[in-house]
């Protein structure tokens, strides 16, 4: 299938727009399972996309601390993108993990080892241990993406999987793990093998990661199912301080270790991780976060932006909650870098 935009809806006005994607999107899934196999016309194009991109089957100790909520058992894609066997996928696959291996299409299985994770970004990195021959790709601009835009979904499973998605909306993603993206790629239809998938442009160019299946990737007349790609303009800055030290050369993040929902303008604890700083300054589940610093936070992206405004991993955060018993409790929690929380795998 041919990949490229949908210039007639582009042309329409805002309002309609959605509404006709919305139609586009009801006649792409009844024809998903059918004609929506990406077999491009453009045969370099797939060929090239399909070849780079690859599974990878990692293994997690029952002790580390993701493995209660990813599993011990994770399984998932990558992308090449380096002529040295340097694969991108997304970085909960390899978190914490001991054994990493990269699947080629034809079964063949590769040991990898572990070169780095990004938790701003969600971005990780593994490095085959010898040649996978494949060509690498390149990368392309996710700034370009608009919504409306037809794009290609590959995975590891090959051809038969591949599929042409529309962007059905740009905008922010937050992750109750103190986690936000300014501009996450929406697309739809929904793709199950979603994580580390590869998402390219009508060149082949690859222009995000895939993280995550969401029952709301836009919202037209109903939520629309799909998926959540990292945008790949997010990994340019880093990926040098990456592949050179492990992970990104800016101060990191605070992190507290606090899971949180957002309920009518109140952000609520759902989770305290054990051991996690909040843990130890006594944050509880059930507490309503009311301020950070003495301002108050009505929202989970303004309650994250407070805690990272002018503060590094090792300051302290100034949170007040009001308990499940109804008492207002200022505390003081002196954060840290989640990467010293993961029992990480020196030997990786």
């Amino acid at each position: 299938m041919t990949i490229k935009s949908i210039t007639t809806i582009r042309a329409l006005p805002a309002f309609l727009r959605r509404s006709a994607i919305f139609l586009v999107l009801a006649i792409s899934l009844a024809l998903a399972l059918s004609n929506d196999r990406a077999q491009s016309s453009d045969t370099a194009i797939s060929e090239r996309v399909l070849e780079a991109v690859v599974g990878i089957d990692t293994r997690i100790p029952g002790t580390a601390r993701t493995a209660g909520t990813l599993g011990t058992q994770r399984q998932g894609s990558g992308v090449v993108i380096s002529d040295d066997g340097l694969v991108l996928t997304i970085g909960h696959l390899i978190l914490e993990a001991i054994e990493i291996d990269i699947t080629l299409n034809s079964g063949r299985r590769i040991p990898a080892s572990f070169v780095a994770y990004d938790h701003e970004s969600g971005f990780g990195l593994v490095r085959a241990a010898s040649d996978l021959r494949l060509p690498a790709v390149q990368f392309g601009s996710s700034h370009d993406m608009g919504v409306s835009t037809q794009v290609l979904l590959a995975n590891r499973l090959g051809p038969a999987s591949s599929q042409g998605v529309f962007v059905v909306d740009r905008r922010e993603f937050v992750g109750p793990w103190e986690y936000l993206l300014d501009s996450a790629i929406f697309t739809s239809p929904p793709n199950p093998n979603f994580s580390g998938a590869g998402l390219f442009d009508s060149d082949g160019r690859l222009i995000g990661i895939g993280s995550l299946f969401v029952g709301n990737a836009a919202f037209l007349q109903r939520p629309v199912p799909g998926n959540m790609f990292v945008p790949i303009d997010e990994l340019k800055p880093i990926l040098k301080a990456m592949i050179d030290k492990g992970r990104r050369a800016d101060p990191p993040r605070p992190w507290l270790g606090i899971f949180t929902s957002e309920l009518r303008d109140r952000l609520f604890v759902d989770n305290v991780a054990k051991e996690s700083p909040a843990e130890r300054a006594g944050v509880r589940n059930g507490d309503l976060i009311v301020a950070v610093d003495e301002t108050p936070v009505v929202s989970m992206a303004g309650y994250f932006r407070a805690i990272w405004r002018n503060r590094s991993a090792g300051d302290t955060v100034r949170v007040r909650v009001l308990t499940a018993e109804g008492d207002l409790r200022n505390l003081e929690i002196e954060s840290i870098d989640r990467s010293q929380w993961l029992r990480l795998d020196p030997s990786l």
